[in-house]
């Protein structure tokens, strides 16, 4: 019985240790070709700036569509369109900045 409940609390606990990003985009995202590095990059190219990238993002995972998908269309046939996402706006917020955080390659150059 105590090693049941310390597993389900040691599970409990890494599951909450975990940010936003990684509780909710990564696993996810693993199974697709395309690295989340590369759809950075393919936001970037479309919405230029950090602002514009992180509404983009936002509005892409509350309301997905193949019309605003920044991936290709063969891309989409192929794996589909993201379910609608269930995140309160401050875990959708903190996951967005972290991605743009993670991946960003403003003031990393040199």
């Amino acid at each position: 019985m105590v090693r049941s409940l310390l597993l389900v609390s040691l599970l409990t606990c890494g599951l909450y240790a975990q940010d936003a990003f990684t509780r909710n985009c990564v696993a996810c995202h693993q199974t697709l070709p395309a690295t989340l590095q590369e759809m950075f990059k393919r936001y970037l190219l479309i919405y230029s700036s950090e602002t514009n990238m992180k509404a983009g993002i936002k509005h892409y995972l509350r309301y997905p569509s193949k019309d605003i998908s920044a991936m290709s269309d063969l891309f989409v046939d192929t794996y589909g369109i993201k379910k609608k996402s269930i995140l309160s706006e401050k875990e959708l917020d903190d996951a967005v900045d972290i991605y743009w955080d993670k991946y960003k390659v403003f003031g990393k150059l040199k």
